[in-house]
């Protein structure tokens, strides 16, 4: 990964575990969303991002979104590694696997500078 986008990915994951721990859970899935759309490139922070994700969901108890992360663990390193993860999609259970979406502008100015 690149350190750029590294580093805002950290700050994202940091951010998450912030909200998480100040009890703005949807704070925290917006944080680890953001962090996802940074990882998709990159399989081994790619997968971390999902079990984030899986956590948050048995922390909070969200047997839907924990479901929904199974697929997505085992799915979300060859999608890195084969170039297959869709654009913008941010990683959550209530978003097609395969869906491509609108990356933030703040993002897509970070991942156009620095990949």
């Amino acid at each position: 990964m690149n350190p750029r986008i590294q580093e805002f990915y950290l700050l994202e994951i940091k951010k998450a575990k912030d909200e998480y721990n100040s009890g703005a859970i949807e704070g925290a899935w917006s944080h680890l969303e953001r962090a996802h759309i940074l990882s998709q490139a990159f399989a081994i922070s790619h997968v971390y991002v999902h079990w984030k994700m899986f956590a948050l969901a048995f922390r909070t108890q969200d047997f839907r979104e924990m479901i929904g992360q199974i697929p997505r663990l085992l799915l979300a390193g060859p999608g890195s590694f084969f170039n297959r993860a869709p654009k913008g999609n941010t990683g959550r259970s209530n978003v097609g696997i395969s869906t491509p979406m609108e990356v933030p502008k703040d993002l897509e100015r970070i991942l156009e500078n620095h990949q």
